[in-house]
């Protein structure tokens, strides 16, 4: 029986089902759908001639809708604008370029010594620009925004946390036949209820969830990122997570991870398809306008660093910074770069680029319905 109760510290959190609880017939029906779409998606981020493209790119866009989420709120010009120095930046834009940095560490983290709760800590410390330990404090509430009610009250004492992210750790990594989709699925559910640190436990929850496809071999690149489908699908995000507590309603939660992970990489395919497309357009008008088009190191440098700087240019193509600023301004005289002064700043954007990777993605409810963004 279940004895949870929304204003009491939930210490009885039990661990996930086992594999014969969590695997139904809809949730395995899913999975197939999710590896197949996960795999053709894995395919294509390392078939892509730079990959680096993606790997610049993806994680921001995936900053950007993870901090929005939390209500921290930037745009992709600024992003893109302060990657390389945020000392001018907002404190909005600041703290998603953390995001960004978060996921690296993540990663490298993961191919190192695999996803643990020492993982968790790192990111979820990089995430907030701190040390960022066990909750150890009492009190912690999660409340509805616009009622003000006590929704779910986590686990406390600094010993219950621990071991339940212990217990966490052990699920990620038990050596049974559970589809590693799923094994995500219940692990995201089991963190976020686990609650284990002060803040930023949902970006680090999020982060954790393609670290864990990472480490399970689904993924060579971190390039799967849930945050846009959970915006377009916010209401049944947490009204599932709260059922699991409430009613240990796995199957329905399990169910709309795996419609996620589907149509989110149904959807990235689209974009590195389009990415692919635009860099061979954007090559063949760069050769014809500029010498420096038929440089194939600065077609590179225009897709991984849209907001271009001449020293960008001269350090990666080893050329005179007068080359580099010839072969920029000719691209901004064919209006496909704009050139743009910022300070004493002079920044080479790629419009087309940025407006194709905001540019909307249908992306799926959990029904099978699609949303036009």
């Amino acid at each position: 029986m279940n004895n949870w109760r929304p204003d009491r510290p939930y210490n009885e959190l039990p661990p996930p089902p086992p594999a014969d609880e969590l695997e139904t017939r809809l949730v395995l029906k899913a999975a197939i759908a999710a590896n197949t779409a996960l795999a053709q998606l894995d395919q294509a981020a390392v078939s892509i001639p730079n990959p680096t493209v993606l790997i610049n790119s993806l994680p921001l866009l995936e900053a950007q809708a993870s901090s929005e989420i939390e209500n921290v709120v930037t745009t992709t010009d600024e992003l893109f604008q302060h990657l390389d120095d945020d000392s001018s930046a907002t404190p909005a834009t600041r703290e998603t370029l953390r995001y960004r940095t978060a996921l690296r560490v993540g990663f490298d983290l993961t191919v190192e010594r695999g996803v643990t709760a020492k993982t968790a800590a790192e990111v979820c410390s990089t995430i907030e620009g701190r040390e960022m330990k066990i909750r150890a404090v009492p009190g912690t509430r999660i409340i509805n925004p616009t009622t003000r009610e006590v929704i779910y009250s986590p686990p406390e004492g600094r010993d219950v946390v621990a071991g339940k992210l212990c217990e966490w750790e052990r699920f990620v990594h038990a050596e049974d036949d559970l589809d590693p989709l799923i094994r995500m699925a219940a692990a995201h559910y089991q963190f976020e209820a686990i609650h284990p640190f002060s803040d930023g436990n949902g970006r680090t929850g999020r982060i954790l969830n393609v670290l864990m496809l990472v480490e399970a071999g689904l993924l060579r690149l971190p390039v799967l990122y849930l945050s846009r489908y959970i915006i377009d699908t916010k209401d049944d995000y947490y009204r599932l997570l709260r059922a699991v507590t409430a009613e240990s309603a796995w199957e329905e939660w399990v169910h709309y991870i795996l419609t996620g992970i589907e149509r989110t990489s149904r959807s990235t395919l689209r974009k590195i398809a389009a990415i692919r497309e635009l860099q061979e357009d954007f090559g063949r008008r760069a050769r014809a306008v500029s010498k420096g088009g038929a440089d194939s190191e600065f077609q590179s440098v225009l897709f991984e660093q849209p907001y271009c700087r001449i020293n960008t240019v001269v350090d990666r193509c080893g050329v005179s910074r007068p080359t580099a600023t010839a072969w920029l301004g000719a691209l901004a005289n064919a209006s496909m770069l704009q050139d743009l002064k910022v300070g004493r700043d002079r920044l080479f954007i790629n419009r087309e680029f940025l407006q194709l990777l905001v540019r909307p993605e249908p992306t799926g409810r959990p029904d099978g319905s699609v949303k036009e963004n």
